[in-house]
């Protein structure tokens, strides 16, 4: 009996779900670790900030706004109002203050379309500052985020919407004849697979955050090619991870997409407020290039986009190469005389995609 109850114990969790249960609570702490970490304490850090005002005093600004603690500010000189404005919706800088020598107000230049937590800490540190000077601040926002985008998230949720579903896809297209493509037929078939949900997903979301409900200015077609791009490239590496790695390429997947890169995309924190480590990794992700290139075509003319663009091209191009040659690798390996793999693989293929 003891035997018997023992057995059951081993079939019902075996050696295979153990390492997958183990693997599920490491992401887990991961996620805890990853989303807190990088939005429990936000801290403007080093923010890209014009400053306009007479040569002798923008000189005299700039130096007392480089010398603030824990260096919240990159200021620099602007010759003039329109190169600051310029400048914001270039986003070059995240945002500048205007010094009117013959009066007691300036006026603090933001973006509220780039996210609004940013534009609130920048008011908040210049108004401190401007009344110890015995002045105050009016702030123009020269980049508006919609009135129907709440707090200016919604690029950053359509672009975590076209990321999950991508990574879905391309797990239940792996998944469903087995983890590991048995040969390149099938992985190209996936792949093309996967540029039919880009370009459907893309066209959906971006109908639903544009004229659906109005959450997002712009073009829709931009922001479809955008989203075409998101899903084909998370797709791809989730291809590709699961091409190298088997089902674990799912958790990968989920660590690079979801943990690392969801937190680090500017989204709920602006990068100069996030932390070294998320600011540092969070533009190299696809979330991040996604939400950045989101934001510009909504609310800066598109521009500041091409290493966005880049970064989204190179996982989408990376993944796609990345499954065919391990396709490609695997059936020459498998059909190798002796390799005692050629006619599984063949069992398998004959299976179906």
């Amino acid at each position: 009996m003891k035997q018997s109850t023992l057995s059951e114990v081993k079939d019902a969790v075996t050696r295979r779900a153990t390492m997958l249960v183990i693997g599920v609570i490491a992401l887990q702490l991961l996620f805890v670790a990853s989303f807190v970490g990088a939005l429990h304490e936000p801290r403007l850090r080093d923010a890209a900030f014009g400053v306009v005002a007479p040569p002798a005093l923008a000189e005299q600004t700039v130096n007392r706004l480089d010398g603030l603690p824990g260096s919240p500010l990159d200021p620099r000189a602007l010759p003039d109002e329109a190169t600051a404005r310029a400048q914001i919706i270039n986003r070059d800088i995240d945002g500048a203050l205007v010094v009117h020598p013959a009066g007691t107000t300036d006026t603090l230049l933001v973006a509220t379309g780039g996210g609004r937590t940013l534009p609130a800490a920048l008011e908040t540190l210049t108004a401190a500052l401007e009344e110890a000077q015995g002045r105050s601040i009016r702030t123009v926002d020269v980049a508006p985020s919609s009135r129907h985008d709440f707090n200016s998230l919604s690029s950053f949720y359509v672009v975590v919407g076209w990321c999950v579903g991508a990574y879905l896809c391309a797990s239940i297209l792996a998944i469903s004849a087995g983890a590991r493509p048995a040969n390149p037929t099938r992985a190209a078939t996936r792949l093309g697979t996967m540029t039919l949900v880009s370009l459907v997903g893309g066209l959906g979301g971006a109908l639903i955050a544009g004229p659906i409900l109005g959450a997002l200015p712009g073009s829709v077609w931009a922001l479809w090619g955008l989203g075409a791009l998101i899903i084909f490239a998370v797709g791809a590496t989730t291809l590709a991870l699961q091409e190298l790695f088997g089902i674990m390429g799912v958790g990968l997947a989920i660590l690079l997409i979801v943990i690392a890169g969801n937190p680090s995309a500017g989204g709920a924190l602006p990068p100069p407020m996030l932390p070294p480590f998320w600011h540092a990794i969070g533009p190299a992700l696809p979330p991040g290039a996604g939400t950045w290139a989101a934001r510009s075509i909504s609310y800066f003319d598109g521009n500041d986009m091409t290493s966005s663009l880049l970064v989204l091209s190179a996982w989408a191009v990376g993944g796609a190469l990345i499954a065919m040659v391990a396709a490609v690798l695997r059936q020459r390996r498998d059909a190798e005389p002796g390799s005692g793999a050629a006619g599984g693989s063949a069992d398998r293929a004959g299976s179906g995609a």
